[in-house]
């Protein structure tokens, strides 16, 4: 896509972007662009993810409803090192049920509400 315009614009409008992207641009209704600024903004300040790519495994099969036991077959890991996965997620997300971790699992677009 090179340039959008919503159908509230006028038409100079429209004309003026078939022009700008014909020589090559990008045109975006300034509500639009204004929204993607804001959305780029807003995910600046979202928090670095600080779990492992184990961690974030263990954290999407606990979102998906799986048991410890489950987890470890999964992984091909004991059952206590998944529940040692487990509890560290819980403590770095400081997080102390695992209602909570499904909801952060949600959050992160890990599992489908």
């Amino acid at each position: 896509m090179k340039g959008y315009v919503l159908k509230s614009q006028a038409s100079i409008d429209l004309v003026q972007a078939i022009h700008q992207v014909g020589r090559g641009g990008v045109y975006l209704s300034p509500h639009v662009s204004h929204a993607v600024v804001e959305a780029y903004l807003c995910k600046a300040n979202v928090p670095v993810d600080p779990l492992t790519p184990r961690e974030r495994q263990v954290l999407q099969m606990v979102g998906e409803g799986r048991s410890t036991k489950d987890v470890a077959t999964i992984l091909g890991i004991s059952a206590k090192t998944a529940e040692s996965h487990r509890a560290r997620l819980m403590r770095k997300l400081d997080i102390h049920e695992t209602a909570g971790l499904v909801r952060y699992a949600i959050r992160r677009g890990l599992v489908q509400p």
